[in-house]
């Protein structure tokens, strides 16, 4: 985070507001508070004609710390959350990411959440196919739908398709946020051999290289771009939202957040997805489930947390 860069920020949300898509997905974790204390400030200052504020919907989320263990933990986080957000409800509020233990109190925390009407609707982020149906029949005896279920997907990491996570999603009625739509980058075609991201990053190009399957996919994608006068970004998205998912892409300036925009523009047709799947289901070299960070199992339960 760098504070030079609040206004454009604060320009991004107001382009948003203006495109009735402002739906933002922050964190107690993004800046230790500061991005909900800037979503708060933006809509308070910023949102002064009648009806604006209503258009802005906002998500937040719980981080599970392992020090984090009872169920009032999260009605408390969420109250910060609720003041640094400007004091209304949140509309979503998730749990973070899986712990390795009290993951029943965190359901019960959402749910305490809701019942005192900090928050309008709750969900899960990071959750493999067994905690999410725990999650759900926890919060059902309260009497509380679980929303949603924000989890890493792209034409890169389809995991989430092929271990049956998206289609239990389906099943139990709850929406897909699918994060990182993009993949790092890797989707917008900026990268190549010669120019690789720095940091990081740079080792994954490097894999992602290797064998020509990953050039091939942006070839591809590259040609369906061209057909509906878009970019690669916006077929990326296209098809997260052909798999029923909803993508929620970053947007640091104006320029991102009208490319972002213009994925609604057009739609895949049929053969175009079943393209697109068939040969980014040969690229290698991106990030698998086991380098992610998050516990796999709950200590004290046995109960499988996360699987991609």
């Amino acid at each position: 985070y760098d504070k030079k860069n609040d206004e454009e920020l604060r320009q991004v949300f107001d382009f948003a507001v203006k495109k009735d898509l402002a739906f933002f997905d922050t964190a107690e974790l993004y800046g230790l508070g500061r991005s909900e204390e800037l979503l708060g400030k933006f809509r308070d200052e910023d949102c002064k004609e009648k009806g604006e504020r209503e258009k802005v919907v906002i998500a937040s989320k719980f981080a599970a710390l392992p020090w984090r263990t009872k169920r009032d933990d999260v009605v408390k986080a969420c109250k910060a959350s609720v003041k640094r957000l400007g004091g209304q409800p949140i509309d979503l509020y998730q749990i973070h990411f899986p712990n390795s233990w009290s993951n029943e109190a965190y359901w019960d925390g959402l749910a305490d959440a809701y019942d005192l009407g900090l928050v309008k609707s709750v969900g899960v982020s990071n959750y493999g196919v067994d905690a999410l149906r725990a999650c759900h029949a926890r919060l059902s005896e309260r009497g509380i739908k679980l929303a949603t279920n924000q989890i890493q997907m792209s034409l890169l990491y389809r995991w989430p398709i092929e271990n049956g996570l998206l289609d239990a999603c389906k099943e139990l009625d709850v929406k897909v946020l699918s994060y990182s739509p993009l993949a790092l980058g890797f989707l917008t075609g900026k990268y190549s051999k010669e120019n690789l991201p720095s940091g990081p990053r740079s080792k994954i190009g490097e894999q992602l290289f290797q064998d020509g399957a990953y050039e091939e996919l942006l070839k591809v994608m590259g040609d369906i771009a061209e057909k509906h006068d878009g970019t690669r970004s916006q077929v990326a998205l296209n098809w997260a939202i052909a798999k029923g998912t909803i993508p929620i892409p970053g947007a640091r300036n104006i320029r991102q957040a009208e490319q972002n925009l213009g994925a609604l523009d057009w739609s895949l047709s049929g053969d175009e997805e079943k393209l697109l799947d068939e040969v980014s289901a040969k690229v290698t070299g991106f990030l698998t489930p086991d380098k992610n960070p998050f516990p796999r199992k709950d200590v004290n339960t046995g109960l499988t947390m996360y699987d991609s």
